[in-house]
């Protein structure tokens, strides 16, 4: 055990003020569209999103931002936002990555501009002097399990059905973490259009628990 490994995990706490349950990532238009109704099909959506869409892309991002000279790091935040495929996922990775650079600078004391979440991420593990591919799985892990969370409110999933979706997707977390170390620009790109169009759906949803 390890002081880097314990400050990681409060990082990525869902404790740490984000509002990421605020947040489902399309996953409310998804459950009243019928395409998640359970947990073999919840672990299907996350497993997409990890290893195809929004949470390879967020990967792809951290660590390129843990590589970057600090001065290119506003050019790639504005290359992050700009591949935001709706509205809402721009919203979701914008206030939740101001949150986590306004708390981090709070305290740890680095004097961070408000990034968006990924990017934050991967800045302030190089700052923190964190392990890439630590961080990179952690940072996964979180995403699922605040996705996880919210279908257990929405499906309605169980307890029990919720943490075993969300241990089935530890392999793929782990595998994108370990694959991404090497990642350049070319590689970010999504394939998970269903995901982007729930997104879409999600912005005139006449009832809603969550804001993306």
């Amino acid at each position: 055990m390890t002081t880097d490994l314990l400050t990681l995990t409060q990082l990525l706490s869902p404790s740490f003020p984000v509002g990421a349950f605020a947040y489902s990532s399309g996953l409310e238009s998804a459950i009243a569209g019928g395409a998640v109704t359970s947990r073999a099909t919840l672990e299907a959506w996350l497993t997409d999103l990890i290893c195809l869409g929004s949470g390879r892309s967020d990967a792809v991002l951290l660590n390129l931002a843990y590589a970057a000279d600090p001065a290119d790091i506003a050019s790639l935040d504005t290359t992050a936002r700009a591949f935001a495929a709706t509205a809402e996922r721009l919203r979701e990775t914008d206030l939740q990555g101001a949150a986590f650079c306004e708390t981090v600078s709070a305290v740890w004391g680095h004097d961070l501009p408000p990034l968006c979440y990924p990017v934050g991420v991967g800045r302030v593990g190089k700052l923190l002097n964190l392990d890439p591919q630590d961080v990179t799985a952690l940072y996964l892990h979180a995403f699922a399990a605040n996705i996880c969370a919210a279908a257990m409110r929405l499906v309605p999933l169980g307890q029990i059905d919720g943490q075993k979706a969300l241990a089935a997707l530890k392999p793929y977390c782990v595998q994108i973490a370990g694959k991404m170390q090497t990642a350049t620009l070319d590689d970010l790109h999504s394939a998970t259009w269903v995901a982007d169009i729930m997104s879409m759906r999600h912005e005139t949803q006449y009832s809603r628990v969550f804001r993306s």
